[in-house]
């Protein structure tokens, strides 16, 4: 059958195809929709047919939850697939080394997305870097169709290893759409679990333990490249003395320019590691100068430049280490078509590809809050209390954190100063108190945030006695990364049999001075509480507890809108400057500049309503 699927679906795809028994991972943009739509066939299956068998899929609370789990799963005989995107790997590490070390009995599977041209907002990763300090394989499709194909094959390679397999996506993959033939049907290939006992292979307290671990993985390296040669996943076009080596996406790039250069040899890589020396050697043989491209870091480059000395070869080697390409975004056709015309002597009226028409210019909005945000009104109330306490909102450190609750660092709140990783505000801010910050330093972070990395850095707090606030923002999903579930999602709201974690008995279980739970939606109140906390001493914390207005708005239609009277409005625009919400505009009425509320967009959250003093703002289509 053929379907229409993006590159994240077609792994999810392969993964079933595979006979996957277990699927984790936790969201991260671009890497989220792969176990989302693990997540739906599960329950779209169940729900035809309760009997229907089924892999277990879950959102784990971290990355090196999700990844113990799947390994756990694998150990058992079982194949298992766990997601993440390239941030995640750093969470998993330190598990992911150690199963690198045990290997595995059962296929599996570690699927990450990176994200050159930092799209998602984070750092340009590159996790073969990961892969090499681990010694673990890694294969890169550089299609959708690929995709499907090389994640049943890396399942299977992983059982012939006995190897864990890094299956590295980046976002132009990830996101791409492509049509073919595939079959959708789940193939249970679930064995009885069979671990067993062997502290040799499983545990690491020893040093001749993990010596014999550190020696078995490295033959398990080897194995894998002869699998990899046997399965042709990395191929060479030999054509004149210069040598164009890709891998992953670009594969795709350069498949595309052979015709134009029919002079140079082509070499495609789907599995850069470990590195294929052998065909390292024929490259080198047939060539007097080879261009690697690549994206991000050097990677394949410094393993070629390191053959190639030891073989003595006396060519040129183009790429990022001698400055010719950049380290730094994604790549472009045309920037390909540069340097190769360059190399061949070709001159710019030469070039058969027409140059690009240049960017597309548009207007730039900035990034904010949804309309109806309840973390609009949560920053909102913290810098009235600010400013009520004369604490100043520019003097005042706010640290920030991954996710929805960042956007705060953005006008009109401009409240957040840092962002770093999962669950980092706490500890910085009990640095920079520590570092000497003699106003409240006041951390904000996200309630999936929270549960996935936020709860040590609390510990720690209290441990330590530090004086602070923590604004938890709960809105009950991890919005940001497409909506899914987070252990503090209401019961009734996840899918499958679960249990909701409260914030609030955590909290108060660590030991916190001081804790109170606010509606963002009500400004005063919240910035009462908020100001306590300012005034206060200790560990202060406040739980900023409202739905997010997306998810409820899919449950619950509004029953009624905001509406601004144009006779009222006086056109001080402080509704919009104060909120920022994307639901309201300029217009003009009878020649009047007035604001306008758009009543497609208006979730009522009333926040813009409280704002104003002239009593413009109204609900309509219902009683309030």
């Amino acid at each position: 059958m053929k379907r229409r699927m993006s590159g994240n679906t077609a792994v999810a795809y392969g993964a079933l195809r595979a006979g996957i028994a277990v699927a984790t991972g936790y969201p991260g943009t671009p890497s989220s929709e792969t176990l989302g739509e693990l997540y739906n066939f599960s329950i779209d299956a169940k729900k035809q047919d309760p009997s229907a068998s089924v892999p277990h899929v879950e959102w784990s609370t971290n990355e090196k939850v999700a990844l113990e789990l799947a390994a756990g799963a694998a150990w058992a005989g079982q194949r298992a697939l766990v997601t993440m995107k390239m941030s995640g790997a750093n969470v998993a590490l330190d598990s992911l080394i150690s199963v690198a070390y045990s290997g595995t009995r059962g296929g599996l599977v570690i699927f990450i997305a990176d994200d050159p041209g930092a799209e998602a907002g984070m750092p340009e990763q590159d996790s073969r870097i990961i892969a090499e300090l681990c010694n673990l394989p890694v294969i890169e499709p550089e299609n959708p169709r690929q995709a499907f194909l090389l994640t049943q094959l890396a399942f299977e390679i992983s059982e012939q290893s006995e190897l864990p397999i890094i299956l590295r996506s980046v976002t132009s993959l990830s996101h791409a759409v492509e049509s073919f033939d595939l079959e959708t049907k789940y193939r249970d290939l679930r064995r009885e679990a069979g671990f067993y006992r062997d502290i040799t292979r499983f545990t690491k307290a020893g040093a001749q333990i993990c010596l014999d671990q550190h020696r078995g993985l490295l033959a398990g390296a080897e194995r894998v490249r002869e699998l990899f040669r046997t399965h042709g996943l990395n191929r060479f076009e030999a054509r004149g003395s210069l040598t164009i080596l890709s891998t992953g996406v670009l594969n795709r790039i350069c498949s595309e320019l052979q015709e134009d250069y029919p002079e140079a040899g082509f070499a495609f890589f789907q599995a850069p590691l470990p590195p294929d020396r052998e065909l390292f050697g024929q490259i080198l043989a047939a060539s007097d100068r080879v261009l690697v491209l690549e994206e991000l870091e050097p990677v394949l480059e410094r393993e070629l430049r390191s053959f190639a000395q030891q073989r003595g070869w006396t060519g040129r080697i183009v790429g990022k280490q001698d400055g010719v390409l950049s380290r730094v975004g994604r790549y472009q056709a045309e920037e390909f078509v540069r340097v190769i015309d360059s190399l061949l002597g070709r001159s710019a009226a030469d070039q058969k590809r027409p140059a690009p028409s240049g960017e597309l210019s548009g207007v730039k909005h900035p990034i904010t809050f949804c309309e109806g945000c309840p973390h609009r009104g949560t920053y909102m109330a913290l810098n009235r209390a600010l400013r009520v306490g004369k604490f100043g909102t520019k003097e005042t450190i706010v640290t920030g954190d991954i996710g929805c609750t960042i956007l705060g660092m953005n006008p009109p709140f401009n409240s957040c100063w840092t962002e770093v990783s999962m669950g980092s505000s706490i500890g910085l801010a009990q640095g920079f108190v520590r570092g000497g910050a003699k106003k409240p330093v006041v951390a904000t972070i996200g309630d999936s945030t929270f549960f996935h990395g936020g709860i040590p850095q609390l510990v720690n707090a209290v441990q330590h006695r530090t004086e602070m606030v923590l604004i938890i923002l709960d809105n009950g999903w991890t919005s940001m990364t497409g909506f899914q579930e987070n252990p503090g999602t209401a019961a009734k709201h996840q899918r499958g049999p679960s249990h909701r974690v409260e914030i609030d008995k955590i909290v108060e279980a660590i030991g916190v001075d001081s804790l109170e739970v606010i509606h963002p939606f009500q400004q005063e109140k919240a910035v009462e509480s908020i100001l306590r906390a300012l005034r206060g001493e200790g560990i202060r914390v406040i739980i900023s507890r409202a739905e997010c207005a997306l998810t409820k708005l899919r449950r619950e239609p509004n029953k009624f809108v905001y509406r601004i009277d144009p006779e009222k409005c006086t056109y001080c625009k402080v509704c919009i400057l104060q909120t920022g919400c994307p639901a309201l505009y300029i217009t003009a009425v009878e020649d009047k500049d007035v604001v306008a509320i758009d009543p497609h967009r208006c979730t009522a959250c009333s926040l813009c309503y409280q704002t104003c003093k002239f009593e413009a703002i109204s609900p309509v289509g219902g009683v309030k």
